[in-house]
């Protein structure tokens, strides 16, 4: 039974808003030399580095492995893990070697987002558990698999959805429920991110210590391209899902957290690419709306590129609307409401600052959504995450609708409980893709 949809987001968007507590770690005293956790972390060039700081910040974790296709990459890392820690740290091309590794317990993903959910079924498989960037999945059939996975194989399996670990976002969903702007009906996520033009580089030469064809995994092997490797796969649609399943997935989590719904049924999206005739295929502007007619709510989500106005004073983050006024997240870790016709200034609130009762926030922020993944690991206890696996393939699967809309260029009609489009077979194709032999996402994990 598909029980992680709309009754999800409802227990959990209740429970978590309600006497929120900044995640803490048990005290390493209460630990032996045997109770450390080994973490390995898949994909270092970008958001990889900061995973292993959050990592090496926690009590008695240690970052033993980097693993990445790329060996140039991996001996930057290691001399930087040195010069930083003083400690040696392993290296590692082939993640299947990882999950191989009796010695790790925990996999941390920062790989291109067409690996996720294999690598993330893999770690399950093999008894690990996990924390995966955004978005969870490069499509939507897959994040149903990695929820499967982690359910099946009993594993911890957090997304890395920070700003559900921050204390004032809690606070902010709290005022949601109770009523604060009124009857809450829409939500507007914001993307307005600096994107230049990449250009168009073309082929070239695989380089000496990248093992593409691991890089390429899952994915259709094109030939190689600086247009892809290592950032740009982004804005290609056979390893990216443009900014609205980049950056974005922290404001779709949010939009269908704080409305309290699972996945929509009406979806149509619009956009284009109106600045440069470079290397991406995404849209660079878009516009996506999902409407939920059974609840009465909608969602519209906004991606922009390059020169443009704030919206309620904010570029990324999140817009929420009710009967009595507005709420506004900006960016990971701030809100401000606005109420009445006037738009009076009412509550708000800002991680490690005093809430209105005059308790401390405390800090949120990849440090405080790791210290989050770390204790309910140690306690093997999934229903204390702040971003459990189901936020994976819901906010990724939001992202994907739209694109999907965007792409067929037509009003489409989900079907939420089936996770399938209605009575739409060229729409249902692109739920899913083509796996390359070795790189399959099986159908049951």
């Amino acid at each position: 039974m598909k029980s992680s949809r709309r009754t999800f987001i409802k227990n959990t968007a209740a429970a978590s808003s309600a006497a929120f507590v900044a995640p803490t770690i048990i005290s390493s005293r209460a630990f032996g030399a045997n109770d450390r956790i080994n973490a390995a972390v898949l994909g270092i060039n970008g958001r990889g580095k900061n995973h292993i700081k959050s990592l090496m910040a926690q009590d008695d974790v240690a970052v033993t492995v980097l693993c990445d296709p790329d060996m140039n990459l991996l001996k930057e890392r290691q001399k930087e893990f040195k010069e930083t820690y003083d400690e040696d740290v392993a290296l590692e091309q082939d993640l299947r070697n990882v999950m191989d590794d009796k010695d790790i317990d925990v996999i941390s993903i920062a790989s291109p987002n067409h690996w996720h959910a294999l690598t993330t079924i893999w770690a399950c498989q093999a008894g690990k558990d996990v924390y995966v960037e955004k978005p969870g999945s490069h499509n939507i059939w897959e994040g149903r698999k990695m929820v499967e996975a982690a359910n099946k194989y009993d594993r911890i399996v957090q997304h890395g959805v920070q700003l559900r670990s921050s204390p004032a976002i809690n606070e902010a969903i709290g005022l949601l429920r109770d009523g604060y702007i009124g009857r809450v009906y829409m939500s507007r996520g914001l993307v307005f991110r600096w994107r230049d033009d990449i250009g168009i580089q073309g082929t070239s030469p695989v380089p000496d210590g990248l093992d593409y064809d691991l890089w390429t995994g899952p994915a259709p092997k094109r030939p190689f391209s600086r247009d892809l490797v290592h950032y740009n796969w982004h804005w290609h649609w056979d390893y990216g899902n443009g900014d609205v399943g980049n950056q974005g997935i922290h404001e779709t989590d949010l939009c269908m957290w704080g409305l309290d719904v699972g996945l929509p049924t009406k979806i149509t999206s619009m956009g284009g690419k109106f600045l440069w005739d470079d290397a991406k295929q995404v849209p660079e502007v878009l516009t996506s709306v999902y409407k939920y007619p059974d609840e009465d709510k909608i969602i519209q989500f906004e991606v922009r590129p390059w020169v443009t106005n704030a919206e309620a004073g904010v570029t990324v983050g999140n817009i929420f609307y009710g009967e009595k006024g507005i709420l506004v997240v900006d960016g990971y870790d701030k809100y401000q409401t606005y109420l009445g016709r006037d738009r009076t200034p009412g509550q708000s609130g800002e991680d490690g600052g005093e809430s209105a009762t005059g308790v401390d926030r405390g800090a949120g922020g990849t440090d405080g959504h790791f210290a989050n993944f770390i204790e309910a690991v140690r306690k093997h206890d999934k229903s204390i995450l702040n971003g459990p696996v189901e936020t994976a393939h819901l906010a990724s699967g939001l992202a994907h609708l739209g694109n999907i809309a965007y792409r067929l260029d037509r009003v489409l009609t989900f079907d939420p409980d089936a996770e399938t489009f209605v009575d739409d077979p060229e729409a249902d194709a692109m739920l899913s893709r083509d796996y390359r032999e070795d790189f399959v996402v099986p159908e049951s994990v």
